[in-house]
């Protein structure tokens, strides 16, 4: 039995939604050689420099080489994959235009919730600003919760030893949705609300292996 101490409040900040854009036809759309009427023509642009074999869509390694960290590292690739299976509606293994439109404000808007946080400026989200952000987005998590977070999302130390520098962008968004998705799940199964569930051993590896 597992008990649930980390329901979450009324949130005092919203975290960015997950959108999901469903294609209705389910087949990757048609990509026009310019920008489809309406489009944002500097997104247009952006889009179009990063797909860099001109295919009409982005693979996972064309979204890394364009998502870059507020230091200029490169996104964690679990990262980039997780952005992938939100935004990839018609799981095609690809980003349209129009995926990728949703996909930008998405980021965008982590971006504005990462510079809340981040209030040292530092570039990365450390101990005390991690458990501000969980407090604000209404999750009350123990302090041994928030160290095992912050280790397993931490970039490692650059010298490859001392306390982790903290977690930068790309790794805070993925913090944030696993948290989300791991208390959601919780939730499902905690059909009477008493913070307690009995699993089998099956529904726990599920409920594991499909967070972020």
């Amino acid at each position: 039995m597992y008990n649930n101490q980390y329901q979450p409040r009324q949130h005092a900040y919203q975290p960015p939604a997950s959108p999901y854009m469903p294609n209705q036809y389910g087949s990757r759309p048609y990509q026009p050689s310019g920008p489809p009427p309406g489009a944002d023509p500097q997104l247009w642009q952006w889009f179009s420099s990063v797909d860099s074999d001109r295919s009409g869509s982005i693979t996972v390694t064309e979204l890394q080489r364009a998502l870059v960290n507020g230091d200029w590292t490169a996104f964690d690739l679990d990262t980039v994959k997780m952005l992938m299976s939100i935004f990839d509606s018609d799981r095609n293994g690809t980003i349209s235009f129009s995926e990728f439109a949703g996909l930008w404000k998405y980021i965008s808007d982590w971006q504005n919730v990462f510079r809340h946080f981040d209030r040292d400026r530092s570039g990365t989200i450390e101990g005390h600003e991690l458990a501000e952000a969980f407090r604000g987005f209404g999750y009350t998590l123990s302090s041994s919760m928030l160290t095992l977070i912050e280790h397993k999302y931490s970039s490692a130390p650059v010298a490859g030893y001392g306390p982790p520098p903290g977690i930068t962008f790309d790794r805070f968004v993925r913090a944030c949705v696993a948290v989300k998705s791991l208390t959601e799940a919780f939730q499902r199964i905690d059909t009477d609300r008493d913070g307690w569930i009995q699993i089998n051993y099956e529904q726990f590896m599920t409920v594991i292996l499909s967070a972020p």
